[in-house]
């Protein structure tokens, strides 16, 4: 039964609460016990993505008092940061905002993703700096050395993305693919976790809103409100975390033909305080709409649904080393868009912990060593026809939104998370 918001705030804090991830509504509705739906006060959803609005703000001593006047430019590990908005006039303090899609200078597939994830990995980065007076200073500093450290995400979490094809007769670069895009349709990616993402089972915003506490990369932080190119039909989110308290798995940078993009998760609270938001958890990923769009011009020619890129696939690449082809020059290590393979020896190497699982490896490799069922794009288009377009490269990884969903449920479920009621409702 629905209750409201301070009900089911009660019974969580009771420990009566029933908390649910949404893959576990999700096999409840696929055994057909749709009625005990009605029982579940909480849903913990949850999206991994490239998400290129992503920025961060630091603030962080360089040098003694006196050391410098003001800073006019500053790279860290090669990348530009924005200096300011405050001086720290003679201080030795830089305050300044690094970009999610920032590349570095002196590394071209490194951007502001991996630098994000460095830091939370506690390395040390470089900081370089250029002072008004143009002298340089230099040093070596990690996330400990920097008191303040938060991440934005001025447009996250779309309620649904898209699906892309190449309809033109050239191989296309883009943030869209991790190499050229093959014309004539011959392939397509998708971002969007699909039945779990967090606004498509609250797409009404009524129960997130100014101040709901959610996870970032792990980390608990709050929703500002809706993000930029937000709208009713696709809305998204904007919020922030403290990155000291993040977690590396969840976060990341991601190289596109087009170059370094960054990779956020989030996971949050939908309590079931209406009708709405119960007949939308228990919406599945054919019932969801992922709209089909030339990656030329951006503009849709036609229509698929989530269950096409979700339903009978694998969300976890395998891998198999013994299948190994031993290729002159491995492929994989040169395409993989997280740098998560290396065959230095001779010998495929696969790390785990850095696998996005977008499924890239499984076309590229000739001898089978990497394999993962992507599914395909089932194509309507205006004119009522139907094409099947294979699935080549996803950009969101939906093992790992599973499972920051279910470290938000056990966080509820023992009390470390507070679900916080929204200070105000997003208009």
């Amino acid at each position: 039964m629905v209750a409201s918001y301070s009900e089911i705030l009660e019974k969580v804090e009771r420990g009566e609460a029933v908390v649910m991830t949404a893959q576990e509504v999700s096999w409840l509705v696929e055994a057909g016990e749709t009625s005990r739906l009605s029982e579940v006060d909480v849903v913990t959803t949850a999206t991994r993505a490239v998400m290129s609005g992503t920025y961060a703000v630091l603030s962080f001593p360089v040098a003694g008092p006196a050391s410098f006047l003001r800073a006019k430019r500053i790279w860290i590990n090669g990348i530009a940061a924005q200096v300011g908005p405050c001086p720290n006039e003679n201080l030795g303090i830089l305050d300044l905002m690094v970009f999610g899609t920032a590349h570095s200078r002196s590394q071209p597939n490194y951007g502001g993703g991996h630098l994000f994830r460095d830091l939370v990995e506690r390395k040390k980065v470089q900081v370089d700096v250029e002072t008004d007076d143009g002298r340089s200073l230099h040093a070596k500093v990690g996330l400990d050395e920097m008191p303040h450290a938060r991440l934005f995400g001025s447009r996250h979490a779309f309620k649904n993305y898209s699906a892309f094809v190449n309809a033109g007769i050239e191989p296309v670069n883009t943030i869209f693919h991790s190499r050229g895009f093959a014309p004539h349709c011959r392939e397509a990616t998708f971002s969007g976790c699909g039945q779990i993402n967090p606004l498509k089972n609250d797409p009404l915003l009524e129960s997130i809103g100014i101040g709901t506490r959610v996870l970032m990369n792990g980390a608990e932080g709050f929703v500002l409100g809706t993000g930029t190119r937000s709208s009713k039909e696709r809305p998204n989110l904007s919020g922030f975390a403290d990155m000291h308290k993040m977690a590396a798995e969840f976060m990341g940078g991601f190289v596109t033909s087009a170059g370094p993009e960054c990779i956020c998760s989030w996971a949050v609270p939908i309590p079931v305080i209406s009708k709405t938001i119960l007949e939308e958890i228990a919406r599945q990923d054919r019932d969801i709409d992922l709209p089909v769009n030339d990656v030329s011009c951006r503009t849709a020619i036609g229509q698929a649904d989530y269950g096409d890129v979700w339903t009978d696939v694998d969300n976890e690449v395998e891998f198999e080393p013994e299948n190994c082809s031993g290729c002159t020059s491995c492929l994989v290590e040169e395409a993989c868009p997280m740098k998560a393979v290396s065959n230095e020896t001779g010998t495929p190497n696969w790390n785990e912990a850095l696998c996005f699982h977008c499924g890239l490896c499984v076309s590229v490799c000739p001898g089978g060593v990497f394999r993962c069922r992507l599914g395909a794009i089932r194509l309507k288009t205006a004119a009522g026809s139907v094409k099947s377009i294979p699935v080549a490269l996803r950009q969101s990884d939906r093992l790992r939104a599973i499972r920051l969903a279910e470290e938000l449920k056990r966080r509820i479920m023992d009390g470390s998370f507070k679900i916080a009621q929204p200070v105000e409702r997003i208009s």
